[in-house]
This record gives C-alpha cells, sequence and structure tokens, in this order.
C-alpha cells in the first residue's frame, strides 16, 4: 500500500446502507476540503505578515490533526477541514516565498499538479495504470524511501549536520531525484483511486467520505510542493 492513509481494512466493517461511502460523495468532499485548502491558503498569500509568525504552530497543530485523523477516522469530518485550512495557510506562505524568489513559478506549479492529477484519474479510469499487488507494493516501498530520506535529511539539519546531498541542489543528479520524486507521488494516486472505489463498492461507512478525501488532499498537496521544488531547480 503506497498511502498509509488508506488500508484495505479500513472498508470491510458492516454499516446500515443509509450510512454507507460512495465515490461521489469522496469526489464531493475532496473538492469541498480543496476549497477550504484555496481560501486559506489566497489570504497567507495577501496576508504574509500575519501568517508568517503563526507559520510553526500550524505546522504542529496540521501534523496533530493528521495524526488524529488517521487514528481516530470517524473524526475526520470534524478534522480534515480544519486540516485543509492549516495547510492552505503554510502553503499560501511558502508559495509566496517561491514566488519572490522564481516569478511565475506557482501559477506553474498549480498547473501541473491539477494536469498530473487528472492524467492520473484518467490512466486509472481507462485501465492503463492499475492498482495490481505488485503495483501496489512497488510505490509502498518507493514512499517509503522518500519519506526516510526526508526524515533522515530533517535529522541531520536538527543536529546541524547539513542535509541529504542533492536533495535540495540543481545539480542534475538533484532534478532527477525530483522528478523521480514527483513520479512517485503521482502514482500514488492510482492507489487512492483503487482503494476509493473499493470502499464504495463494499460499503464503507459514511465518515470515509472525508477520510478518503482527506486522504487525497495529502497526496495532492505533497504533489504541488514536490513540483514547486523541481521548478525551481530547473529555474537556477
Amino acid at each position: 500500500m503506497s498511502n498509509p492513509l488508506l488500508k484495505d481494512n479500513i472498508f470491510q466493517s458492516p454499516v446500515k446502507s443509509n450510512e454507507v461511502m460512495t465515490a461521489s460523495g469522496a469526489v464531493n468532499k475532496t473538492i469541498i476540503l480543496c476549497i477550504f485548502l484555496s481560501i486559506s491558503a489566497f489570504y497567507a498569500w495577501t496576508h504574509p505578515d500575519i501568517i508568517m509568525p503563526l507559520l510553526f504552530p500550524m505546522l504542529i497543530a496540521a501534523f496533530i490533526l493528521a495524526v488524529v485523523s488517521i487514528f481516530k477516522k470517524t473524526t475526520s469530518p470534524f478534522l480534515s477541514p480544519l486540516y485543509a485550512v492549516c495547510e492552505g495557510l503554510i502553503l499560501g506562505v511558502v508559495s509566496l516565498y517561491f514566488e519572490k524568489v522564481y516569478p511565475g513559478i506557482v501559477v506553474n506549479a498549480v498547473f501541473l499538479t491539477i494536469c498530473v492529477l487528472f492524467c492520473m484519474l484518467a490512466s486509472y479510469k481507462t485501465g492503463i495504470l492499475k492498482a495490481t499487488p505488485r503495483f501496489q507494493k512497488i510505490i509502498f516501498i518507493s514512499t517509503s524511501a522518500v519519506a526516510f530520506v526526508y526524515i533522515l535529511n530533517m535529522l541531520l539539519n536538527i543536529f546541524g549536520c547539513g542535509s541529504f546531498p542533492y536533495l535540495h541542489d540543481s545539480s542534475t543528479l538533484g532534478i532527477i531525484i525530483s522528478f523521480a520524486i514527483v513520479a512517485v507521488a503521482s502514482l500514488n494516486f492510482i492507489i487512492d483511486f483503487d482503494l476509493i472505489e473499493n470502499g464504495a463498492r463494499y460499503g464503507a461507512p459514511k465518515y470515509m467520505e472525508w477520510y478518503s478525501a482527506f486522504s487525497l488532499v495529502v497526496t495532492l498537496i505533497w504533489l504541488y510542493l514536490e513540483i514547486l521544488r523541481l521548478l525551481s531547480k530547473l529555474r537556477d
């Protein structure tokens, strides 16, 4: 499984027929979360002086909300909108920083992120890419490797030991690494789509619509940040 937020066994609990998850419901919830994300990002973009001092608390809040949502999925209808708002405020400040250094980069990053999302959806719906067990295993290992590198890089920075080689620089290898991470993030959508479809098929609880939307938004945010990083490397 590539995305740790979505597990097959969360779709197995029996529920009443009028309280089951639907694919369209998950899509609608995803749109709602994206609206919250966009509005808060726009506010942070236009009011950086207000949001900047709150950036670190927002990071902590987003992390706590995500952890609680993962381990207590029934809270997703209440916590996922708050998570989207926190992440939106963070993304607004981060995007503004990149925009000042690399004018025009944010529009390109948003456009590419949306294009990748719909390309992955089209690939899944047409059967070009399928979430086979082997595919899931490869994406899971790749995503875990990326997470390990990021955690290692964070620890190196905390202890003043520099950073992970080639992760942030604009060398040829650094750009290739960013391309690879973008690819891994993109392919996570295939697993997400497959599990959401299975959730609707198996009659998952209604709150799983919010949880599934939350998971998709997490992947979407990760992809956007990686595309932003990649474009910045290509600009240097």
